[in-house]
């Protein structure tokens, strides 16, 4: 794959129809703020800036994570184009029989097993989940627990893929009128609209709480479906917001990350994600076909933050806010806590050449944005940062051992 390729387009009247299309179905998820992060965010600053921080809590998403609008997203698009698209009320589909005759089939160990399974029990389709054997049992039970069919194979992707391709021919050849529909994690247009109306919804929510739309967005970025659909949503709403991605850098540890969005929009040319190892285990994956180009096209800029500025920047939001959140969500929070952080200086130290380090493709990143709104300005200004939180589907008795020796910022 290369920047080369060409994306399905996906506009703001894309996910603004997915928008009203997902409505009945999922949760207008809240925007809950803090004041003492705010000051934290703020002290980083000189006293002309006052930083005001709306997080969008997709943790408390049907499922637990964003996944579920593109996963109900895609599926209310294939019973459209199936003439079987009569609005079901919510959960009336949720038996173990299925209304249509069409399953959906993806191969997933997290978040989007799981939004699939619930969202096909919600619509009455069929929905079979490809998993690795080493998956946790939970995950394995929940995915099952929302009526879908499990198909267990090796731990690799070529396995998964392979399963999936196996499972679809068994069950076309079994039934001539059957189709089998993949709906990809995150690489798919009706995924990525599905996604960008966590986006519409903080724009609103961000006019209702502050009057005031974003001055800037934080996204985190593993396949990229969220960032590209909450990019475009943004983007499309306002070209002045300031899109950025939050992803995990190289862990000095084993000298593994999951930073390969940043070398991919850096380098302008895509750099998959080979062994990973971060605590943000819902940002494995590389970016997708669809998901690279609109990223290049749509985003300002991505930050990297260390596993340590991870770990704290969840326990902050446990101390602080009261929720749970996985890590993979608190990624966004460290980018504002944090960057340019050390890496950054770092990877200007030993790559100048390959990458300008927190240089975006408008020259800033997030503290250089926010300085260039105050320059010039006399009195105090408030600026309005939309955080998103991915999810909250986390292994707590692994993530209270991570906050062991944790304190402070």
């Amino acid at each position: 794959m290369s920047i080369s390729v060409t994306p399905r387009a996906v506009h703001l009247s894309d996910i603004k129809a997915a928008h009203e299309r997902i409505k009945p179905y999922v949760h207008r998820t809240p925007v809950l703020t803090s004041a003492t992060i705010d000051d934290i965010v703020s002290g980083r600053f000189d006293g002309n800036i006052k930083i005001r921080l709306l997080f969008k809590c997709e943790n408390f998403q049907k499922a637990g994570a964003f996944k579920f609008r593109g996963a109900t997203n895609a599926i209310r698009l294939l019973l459209s184009e199936q003439n079987a698209s009569e609005p079901l009320n919510p959960g009336e589909g949720s038996s173990h029989r299925a209304k249509y005759n069409f399953p959906v089939i993806t191969h997933s160990s997290g978040n989007h097993a799981q939004a699939l399974a619930l969202a096909a029990q919600q619509q009455g389709v069929t929905c079979h989940v490809i998993m690795p054997s080493n998956a946790p049992g939970v995950k394995k039970s929940a995915v099952r627990g929302y009526s879908a069919i499990v198909t267990e194979c090796v731990p690799t992707l070529a396995a998964r893929e392979e399963t999936v391709l196996e499972v679809t021919r068994r069950l076309e050849a079994a039934d001539s009128q059957v189709k089998v529909e993949f709906i990809s994690p995150y690489d798919d247009v009706r995924v990525i609209s599905g996604q960008g109306t966590a986006a519409v919804e903080l724009l609103e929510q961000a006019m209702e709480l502050t009057g005031r739309t974003l001055n800037a967005l934080v996204v985190p970025v593993g396949g990229g479906g969220l960032l590209s659909g909450c990019a475009v949503a943004a983007k499309g709403t306002d070209e002045s917001i300031f899109v950025i991605g939050a992803e995990p850098s190289v862990n000095r540890m084993v000298m593994s990350g999951a930073d390969d969005a940043f070398k991919s929009f850096y380098g302008k040319a895509f750099v998959p994600s080979i062994e990973p190892k971060t605590i943000a285990d819902g940002l494995l994956t590389s970016l997708g076909t669809h998901t690279f180009p609109l990223i290049l096209k749509h985003v300002d800029a991505i930050q990297t933050v260390t596993e340590d500025q991870i770990i704290r920047a969840t326990k902050l939001v446990y101390e602080r806010m009261k929720i749970v959140i996985e890590p993979s969500s608190a990624v966004s929070l460290a980018v504002a806590l944090y960057s340019p952080g050390e890496f950054w200086r770092y990877l200007s130290a030993v790559t100048p050449r390959t990458f300008n380090a927190s240089i975006s493709p408008t020259g800033l990143d997030f503290v250089g944005k926010i300085e260039q709104l105050a320059k010039g300005k006399e009195s105090p200004i408030e600026v309005n940062v939309g955080v998103v939180f991915s999810g909250g589907n986390v292994d707590l008795v692994n993530l209270v051992e991570r906050f062991k020796g944790i304190d402070g910022l």
